[in-house]
């Protein structure tokens, strides 16, 4: 199992050792997943560059279909941060939901229609053991149940 962090972002070195910490806990052996920290700034060219979509976003996800490797997942700090505030959560729990978020996507899942954003809901329930954000949209109305730590 291999898993790579760059950060390109701004006072990171937390956020770092967070995602550092949950990839190692889901990725599993002999996957390698590469994960980026960057700006909204950053976020947005790549959105534009690989989407075509000129404004930033929170997490991308580019899976990659050689044996092994899940792929690249992206994750725009600036967004995390605003969302753990608007939320009222933690930082922590934030990154975390975005890197179960883009894991899920590397693993193959969507939620472009009901059935595959059921599916991908469970992926993410598996990994954060709550529900993560495409749980969060179906199980509308009602309140998130969220991690505190």
């Amino acid at each position: 199992m291999t898993v790579e962090v760059r950060v390109a972002a701004p006072h990171a070195g937390h956020a770092a050792r967070v995602l550092r910490e949950a990839a190692r806990a889901w990725v599993r052996a002999p996957e390698s997943l590469s994960l980026s920290l960057v700006t909204d700034r950053e976020m947005r060219r790549l959105n534009r560059a690989w989407r075509g979509k000129d404004k930033t976003t929170d997490v991308l996800s580019f899976p990659l279909l050689e044996p092994g490797a899940l792929g690249d997942v992206i994750i725009s700090l600036d967004a995390a941060r605003r969302q753990a505030r608007a939320g009222g959560w933690a930082l922590r729990t934030e990154l975390r939901r975005l890197l179960a978020h883009g894991l899920a996507h590397c693993r193959g899942h969507d939620h472009e229609d009901a059935r595959g954003a059921r599916r991908m809901a469970a992926a993410e329930e598996r990994m954060l053991g709550v529900r993560g954000m495409v749980g969060d949209s179906l199980s509308r109305p009602g309140p998130a149940r969220h991690p505190r730590r």
